[in-house]
């Protein structure tokens, strides 16, 4: 195991400090960023998703943002094989790749090697799935799901109407459960994950001020500019927080003080999602209070530990 090449992932929730503390130690550890997050792939959705900035991104080499257009899709299969390549990437030129998101699928699939069915999209079929949620709800949506694949079902959030339209897609076009599909084979690295956690109401309370920041930065111009570019809200990539909820205040649905107190609510769900992904009972992650006062520090020397370990 200690002849193996290092993968750090830096993990955890929205607004815990993930990037900001992922700079930094790529500074110390002559590191580069490969991001996992599922809305910073997109071209010009800049505000909503927080990628980083030019002085992040100047500071830090990034890879794996601004990947695809906002009209084009790039599922997690197609994910998994570009982290790869840039994995290697980094490690061909004698620098440790730092894997860093809070996309659970993503990061997932990266460190515990997913193996992962590769079944375009039907877009008329997802129509029809998202359709009959609508109409009989998501618990009857997941039902159906587990009729045909308990296993899937059991490891899908009823809520989540997208995971389970996928298994339901999956199985629907090739006969064949999509958990009889996945299997896992650990990648070629050592893997540390770093976790970065905060209580709750702590976290809460950055999320409104990030919200409020967005906002003052100009999200809402960043949206009505992508619906101008010709982009409907309907597309995944415009499914995302802030994307979905300013879109409801542009149809006339809502008010923009209560567009932005969805996104609020929105995100604070998001994180509890987030919580089953990266679970703190984990003993795969080694969880860091990201507002104690010395965690940048707390981090770095494991990550020494780590790095030594290997050497």
């Amino acid at each position: 195991m200690e002849s193996l090449p290092p993968l750090i992932a830096i993990v955890g929730p929205t607004a815990a400090g993930k990037t900001s503390t992922a700079v930094r130690l790529c500074q110390q550890h002559r590191g580069e960023i490969i991001s996992a997050d599922s809305r910073q792939i997109y071209r010009g959705l800049n505000i909503g998703s927080a990628k980083p900035t030019r002085e992040e991104r100047a500071t830090a080499a990034h890879h794996l943002i601004d990947v695809v257009e906002p009209d084009q899709r790039l599922g997690v299969a197609e994910y998994q094989v570009l982290a790869y390549a840039a994995i290697q990437e980094v490690l061909s030129r004698g620098r440790v790749p730092f894997l860093v998101g809070g996309s659970g699928q993503y990061v997932h699939a990266v460190i515990k090697g997913w193996s992962l069915p590769h079944v375009p999209p039907d877009d008329h079929l997802r129509a029809d799935l998202q359709a009959e949620a609508e109409r009989f709800g998501a618990p009857a949506l997941h039902a159906r799901l587990a009729a045909v694949d308990p296993v899937a079902a059991a490891r899908i959030d009823c809520r989540n109407v997208r995971r389970v339209i996928r298994a339901l897609e999956v199985f629907l076009k090739t006969g064949r459960p999509i958990s009889e599909q996945q299997h896992a084979q650990p990648p070629p690295y050592r893997v540390l994950q770093i976790g970065l956690t905060m209580p709750r109401q702590a976290l809460y309370g950055r999320i409104d001020a990030r919200v409020d920041r967005m906002m003052a930065d100009g999200l809402l111009a960043e949206v009505q500019g992508l619906a101008a570019c010709g982009y409907p809200f309907d597309l995944p990539a415009m499914s995302g927080l802030g994307y979905r909820q300013l879109a409801q205040y542009l149809a006339g649905q809502v008010s923009l003080d209560e567009a932005v107190q969805r996104i609020k609510k929105e995100t604070r769900r998001f994180v509890r999602q987030q919580y089953t992904w990266f679970r703190l009972e984990d003993p795969g992650i080694c969880w860091v209070e990201a507002s104690g006062a010395q965690v940048f520090e707390t981090i770095s020397r494991r990550i020494i530990q780590f790095l030594n370990a290997g050497g």
